[in-house]
């Protein structure tokens, strides 16, 4: 086991050195600076400008510096918000996407896993019918067309939800509803096959043969197995429900950190965007790592190496 989490740490921080150093090299090699706009700079206006921020350094040179900068913690300052560090901007949009994509994960997956097994348990069945044809919708419409629909339904014509922006929980419901639906569908889907095929293992038929509780059944022969599916889907879909509030912010205007990157993206802002990049691509990395070590709590016959 400790030779395995050791490998997968190092693979981990591997993972992230390859994304860092991927991103750096395509944010200098897309055409435009940070610094370009509508009028030219005077070119010692420019060389000044770029002095300041190191970018007339070899852009290997910036490369290294910028690795050493970030394992000391410090992401740099905005080019464009000159008031604000990009750790400060980080600290002050992290929340709010944590906090929309947390509440859409704890939604997918209670409402998930609900809705599969009871599916998976009377396959075939009406129920069976509906939740399946329901989930197939949810996984045809995406959270950036569900999004703007619940926004002018819920919040616009009925008034029930506020619109847009924070102050208070209420402001968390339609985004984090918008954002939970599609991973709710693909859920409910992968823990309705995997409850059905699991029900006809010997274990869990001995289980229904020895007259046992169907809630026991469920719950200690059933789902321990059937979740499995689950859990291979949970890392890159926690990850995806992160980065998904990129949308889901422009749409509820929301001063989330994808919002930052959209707008660092558009201006070139090149210490921003791989802040945002860095956080997200940490908390991916760690999300897949904890789900490779989930496997063995679930499924004791499963051996790590």
């Amino acid at each position: 086991m400790a030779r395995y989490l050791t490998t997968r740490i190092f693979f981990t921080l591997f993972t992230f050195w390859v994304i860092v150093t991927l991103v750096f090299f395509l944010m200098r090699l897309a055409p435009g600076g940070p610094f370009d706009g509508d009028r030219r700079l005077p070119p010692d206006v420019e060389a000044n400008l770029l002095a300041a921020y190191n970018l007339d350094k070899p852009i290997v040179e910036q490369y290294v510096d910028y690795l050493v900068m970030i394992s000391h913690g410090d992401l740099g300052p905005s080019f464009k918000q000159k008031d604000f560090s990009v750790n400060e901007l980080v600290r002050a949009g992290l929340p709010v996407s944590l906090t929309v994509g947390g509440l859409a994960l704890i939604i997918a997956l209670s409402s998930g896993i609900a809705l599969g097994v009871r599916a998976g348990l009377d396959t075939g069945s009406r129920i069976d019918t509906v939740v399946m044809g329901s989930a197939n919708l949810g996984l045809a419409v995406p959270s950036i067309v569900l999004a703007p629909v619940l926004l002018l339904l819920f919040g616009v014509w009925l008034g029930w939800l506020p619109a847009g922006g924070v102050g208070s929980p209420a402001h968390y419901v339609l985004p984090s509803i918008a954002l939970a639906l599609p991973f709710t569908a693909a859920i409910a889907r992968l823990t309705r096959g995997s409850v059905a095929e699991t029900r006809l293992e010997p274990h869990v038929m001995t289980a229904i043969a020895k007259g046992l509780p169907r809630s026991r059944i469920v719950l200690r022969h059933i789902l321990p197995i059937a979740l499995l599916p689950v859990l291979t889907y949970l890392g890159p879909a926690a990850a995806a429900l992160l980065t998904g509030s990129v949308v889901i912010e422009q749409v509820f205007d929301l001063p989330g950190i994808g919002r930052y990157f959209v707008q660092a993206a558009l201006n070139r802002d090149y210490t921003l965007v791989m802040g945002v990049v860095v956080v997200y691509a940490a908390f991916i990395l760690l999300f897949n790592l904890f789900v490779d070590l989930s496997y063995k709590r679930l499924d004791p016959r499963i051996e790590l190496r």
